[in-house]
Parts: structure tokens; C-alpha cells; sequence
């Protein structure tokens, strides 16, 4: 690593400092984080047994469950173990091609999540608007390929921020990250010379994603709640919402800690550093912890199906 008037040019490695200024408490804040990862981790895993073992599951709307799963347990798993590291055993210390790597996953898989969250709701829009075509429209074919079209859509968007980091920020004021994980802006914000190509980059692929994403889950519950709402029979309105409810809870859930982290972490300029990286270690971990648990409690089918798990049949 050379110094050259104070700057870093070209660092091998990065030093994650965890929480600012809760350094001193870093131990016990790691124990329910990792419980969180933990119980994320078995919850996931579970509706992933679940949905596989149980043929009547294998339809669109638990197929597209599975994969959202599946993306929660990569993108725990991105961060925790390395933070973890840092908070119980002091491993600060990140080679820079890893941390960048680490970034790429970490937004890979978050905009991979908002894109199945879009394709979950255009399933029960399909299911509720058009009931007759849900079976011809919704094939497993079509999931395969939503599930690798927004799994390549993020990546190949997200992919420039780490080559525009990696090309074109040479010299570093400081080699140490005040974050618990390589998040973008907190490594664009250590280099010294100019950024503006690096931000405006960051935030094209944030509303790029998520904004275009969340515009079009809107409007398609704007036209499910209009279809609901004409139908004939009470019991009718009554469980075609029903059927919703988990992926509207699913949905706030993740957008409205995704959007307040963004603007505190933006625009929260007198918000202690401590705020924004708890705010941001909670937007990654909590999904993951809450979304088996709101489909399990809220899904007939599933808490049936995880019953039978737990509980053998009366042998009489």
C-alpha cells in the first residue's frame, strides 16, 4: 500500500470498524444479530423444505416464495458472518477485492429481492384480475425465467458501481470504513478525488430498481384493491384480500426500512453515524427474520404444511 501526500493510492485492504461509536458495546450487540441470522436462517430453510416436499405448494405464488427465501438466506449471509467476526473477534481487516465483492452481493441480492417482490404482485394480480388465464400466464417456465431475469438484471446493474470504484478511485484519504460491511457510499465516500459519476451511478441503480419496481407493485394493487372491491359477495372481497395480506405486509416491510435507510443515511446529516448503520444492518437482516414468519402465520397452506412437520400423525 503506497502513501503519497496523505492519501492512499491503490489500498489492499480495508479496515470495517463496525458500529461507530458503539465500539464498546459491539459484543453484546452482535448476540441478537445473531440470533436474528440464526432464526432467519431456520425459518428460511423450513418453508424451503416445506414447499418442496409438498406437492399442492408447487404453484406460483409459493414457487415465487421459495425464491424470495432463498435470495434472504444469501443476503444474511453476505454480511453477518464478517460482522460478527469484526464485533466478537475483532477482524477488521477486508482485502479491498473482497470488499467489493461483498458490496456486489449485498446489492445483488437486494435488488434481485425487490425484483421478486414486483413479480409477486403481478401474480396476485394476475390471480385476482384474470383468474381464468393465472394458470396459462403463471408457468413454471415463466418462474425460471423471472428468477434469472432479475437475478441478471441486478447484477449486470449493479456490476459498474464496483468497476467505477475499482477504475476509477485511485487515491484514498483513509483506508478505514465507518460501516460493519462494504456498502457503497460508505466506500465512495473515503476516496479523494471526485465522486460525482460514482453517486449519480449509485442512486440511477437505486431508483432504476427499486423505484421502477415499487412503482408497478402499486399500481398493481391499486387495480387488485379496484377488482376486490367490485366483487358481488362479501366472503368473495373477504378472501381474495385475504390472499394478499402476507405480501402487502412482505412488501412494507422491506421498502419502508429500504427507504428510510436511504434517506437518513442521505439526507439525515444530524443523525449520530450509529443511526444510519443500525438502520442499515436492520434493513438486511430483518426481511429475512419476518418474511417465513408473515407468510407461515398469515398462509393456511404453509402452517399446515409445518404441522405435519412437527407434529406425527395419531397412529389410530
Amino acid at each position: 500500500m503506497l502513501t503519497l501526500n496523505g492519501t492512499v493510492f491503490m489500498p489492499s485492504s480495508l479496515t470495517l470498524i463496525g458500529i461507530p461509536g458503539l465500539e464498546s458495546v459491539q459484543f453484546w450487540i452482535g448476540i441478537p444479530f445473531c440470533t436474528i441470522y440464526i432464526f432467519a436462517l431456520l425459518g428460511n430453510f423450513l418453508l424451503l423444505v416445506v414447499i418442496k416436499s409438498e406437492h399442492s405448494l408447487h404453484e406460483p405464488m409459493y414457487l415465487l416464495l421459495a425464491m424470495l427465501g432463498v435470495t434472504d438466506i444469501a443476503l444474511s449471509t453476505c454480511i453477518l458472518p464478517k460482522m460478527l467476526g469484526i464485533f466478537w473477534f475483532h477482524l477488521v481487516e477486508i482485502y479491498f477485492e473482497a470488499c467489493l465483492l461483498q458490496m456486489w452481493f449485498i446489492h445483488t441480492f437486494q435488488s434481485t429481492e425487490s425484483g421478486i417482490l414486483l413479480a409477486m404482485a403481478l401474480d396476485r394480480y394476475v390471480a385476482i384480475c384474470d383468474p381464468l388465464r393465472h394458470a396459462t400466464i403463471f408457468t413454471h417456465q415463466l418462474l425460471t425465467r423471472i428468477g434469472v431475469g432479475v437475478t441478471l438484471r441486478a447484477a449486470l446493474l449493479v456490476a459498474p458501481c464496483i468497476v467505477l470504484i475499482k477504475c476509477r478511485l485511485k487515491f484514498y484519504r483513509t483506508t478505514v470504513v465507518s460501516h460493519s460491511y462494504c456498502e457503497h457510499m460508505a466506500i465512495v465516500k473515503l476516496a479523494a478525488e471526485d465522486v460525482w459519476i460514482n453517486k449519480v451511478y449509485g442512486l440511477f441503480v437505486a431508483f432504476s430498481i427499486l423505484g421502477f419496481d415499487i412503482i408497478f407493485i402499486i399500481l398493481s394493487y391499486i387495480r387488485i384493491f379496484i377488482a376486490v372491491f367490485m366483487l358481488p359477495q362479501k366472503e368473495a372481497r373477504l378472501k381474495a384480500f385475504n390472499t394478499c395480506i402476507a405480501h402487502i405486509c412482505v412488501f412494507l416491510e422491506f421498502y419502508l426500512l429500504a427507504f428510510f435507510s436511504f434517506f437518513t443515511h442521505r439526507f439525515g446529516f444530524h443523525i449520530p453515524p450509529y443511526i444510519h448503520i443500525l438502520l442499515s444492518n436492520l434493513y438486511l437482516l430483518v426481511p429475512p427474520l419476518l418474511n417465513p414468519l408473515v407468510y407461515g402465520v398469515k398462509t393456511k397452506q404453509i402452517r399446515d404444511q409445518v404441522a405435519k412437520v412437527f407434529h406425527s400423525k395419531d397412529p389410530s
